[in-house]
């Protein structure tokens, strides 16, 4: 490994390896959980890199979603879904055949899953506790608002959310088009989509207003906001954007743009409210970014970048402190960055 930044020592904290490619990342807690493309499930300990435990989803995985308390976990894929508990080693697997793209916990008590056309809420033992009625194609994504009142869900058309147990949407917003990611700020102020058009579509929850960002080179497939709900980073070109989300958000304005990798792969921003950014390249680069600092249309440098052996997979933050990445070669490692002060 090497650092573009030697005055300040990056510490890997642990370095381990996984029996199959990742493909995505929870941490939660004191736990870490990679999922493989073969479906192939690690659980690692968050501190030592350990490896607590792992299983199967048949058919492959897509994402993988520990709980707040990282008590269940929940991993999503082509041919259904399965949860895990690690106090007893318990894995419930749904067989459903149907494509399950993405998991999102709502509190410890209830997880949505993206089943087919539709979303299910289940418990943390896998009881289907309700359902939403089936969307006019494949669920791609899916998020809760209002500290897990509302459900939004994003398929071919439209994004719908859903009160608790309303399997009709109470509130529709259309757009013509494919959503790839979806991203809902914290303060509830905005629900954005990522698009296969090379788009990313905004609604304003008070009154619906619609803004779309387009002439990206390529499809916007990761979107996230960071804690504070002013910031959203997007792929979608060798440069991520960062849209200032503050006042009355990013209409007439332009992003930062923050270049260091060819092929974007992975985002994840710094839990607090630094605004410190971390994205992963197809060519194996870490980078780690003041992502907020300048002014609209800058162009940052990054604050450090250190090189993997393949491409980065997956990046995620275990607390504030430890930075997690997995490679495509099925190596993983945890970091500890310089702190927020020092970035």
């Amino acid at each position: 490994m090497s650092l573009t930044a030697p005055d300040e020592t990056l510490t890997t904290a642990w370095e381990t390896a996984v029996d199959d490619a990742p493909v995505a990342l929870s941490a939660r807690g004191e736990l870490v959980a990679v999922a493989g493309a073969e479906g192939t499930v690690t659980v690692l300990d968050a501190a030592r890199g350990t490896k607590i435990g792992a299983w199967e989803l048949p058919g492959g995985a897509l994402s993988v979603a520990l709980a707040p308390n990282a008590r269940a976990l929940v991993a999503t894929g082509p041919m259904g879904y399965a949860l895990w508990r690690p106090e007893d080693g318990r894995t419930t697997v749904r067989e459903t055949g149907r494509w399950s793209s993405a998991a999102a916990w709502a509190d410890n008590d209830r997880v949505a899953v993206a089943s087919g056309r539709r979303a299910l809420v289940l418990g943390p033992d896998g009881k289907e506790l309700w359902a939403t009625a089936p969307a006019a194609s494949t669920v791609t994504d899916l998020a809760w608002q209002r500290q897990g009142r509302r459900l939004a869900v994003a398929a071919y058309g439209a994004v719908r959310c859903h009160e608790r147990h309303t399997t009709k949407p109470v509130v529709t917003y259309p757009y013509v088009g494919s959503h790839l990611a979806l991203a809902i700020a914290p303060t509830g102020r905005w629900i954005c989509s990522g698009n296969q058009d090379a788009s990313i579509h905004i609604w304003r929850t008070r009154d619906g207003s619609e803004l779309t960002m387009s002439g990206y080179p390529e499809k916007v497939s990761r979107l996230a906001f960071d804690d504070t709900g002013f910031w959203l980073a997007a792929d979608g070109a060798p440069d991520v954007t960062v849209w200032d989300f503050s006042g009355k958000g990013p209409a007439g304005t332009a992003p930062r743009s923050l270049r260091c990798h060819e092929t974007v792969t992975a985002l994840a921003w710094r839990p607090g409210p630094a605004g410190h950014l971390a994205s992963g390249g197809h060519d194996g680069t870490v980078a780690l970014w003041r992502a907020t600092s300048g002014r609209p249309q800058a162009r940052l440098h990054p604050a450090r970048t250190w090189d993997g052996d393949s491409a980065v997979a997956a990046l995620a933050w275990a607390g504030p402190d430890l930075l997690v990445t997995a490679y495509r070669d099925g190596h993983v490692r945890a970091h500890r960055p310089p702190s927020r002060n020092a970035l």
